[in-house]
């Protein structure tokens, strides 16, 4: 599975980027998204957006499972307390059908498994610790970019151990 994983600032402003493959059940960490895919992954984040603000106003959650879908792409999300929204675009290795659906417990063969729902959740989780972590600094100001190789290391590290 691939996943490009977008960090968003409360005026829709991308403040953190990464892409990665799934590192579970064999895989080496690299993504599979194609050069065409690739330069679609912003947009189709982005366009989750307006789905993202209907839905957290009707939960009290923080994490609000897959949102969205685009094709053969999921879209998961998770919102700070500060309004940053954390969002996990997924690309099944395969096209899901019905039957592989109920019958396959993979992450990577079903993307909105109980199982996978849970591993996204506590990427989401150990992000958010990092990012809180980030965040406190002082030099830090709301809205801006983060650029640190540390937090980019970290949120590689929580790929490879939930994804």
């Amino acid at each position: 599975m691939s996943y490009y994983f977008a960090i968003v600032g409360t005026q829709d402003n991308p403040l953190f980027e990464h892409e990665f493959g799934s590192s579970k059940q064999g895989g080496d960490g690299m993504s599979r998204f194609s050069e065409q895919a690739r330069h679609m992954n912003q947009f189709i984040v982005h366009s989750s957006l307006d789905i993202v603000e209907e839905v957290q106003w009707g939960t009290g959650q923080m994490y609000l499972k897959c949102i969205d879908k685009f094709f053969n792409n999921y879209v998961s999300c998770f919102i700070t307390g500060g309004n940053i929204k954390f969002l996990l675009l997924h690309q099944p290795t395969t096209p899901v059908s019905t039957a592989s659906s109920r019958s396959s417990t993979s992450i990577a063969a079903n993307p909105t498994s109980p199982q996978t729902e849970e591993a996204i959740k506590s990427f989401f989780i150990e992000v958010y610790e990092n990012w809180v972590k980030t965040i406190m600094s002082p030099f830090y100001r709301v809205n801006m970019e983060v650029s640190s190789p540390t937090f980019r290391q970290r949120v590689a590290a929580a790929g490879r151990k939930y994804l």
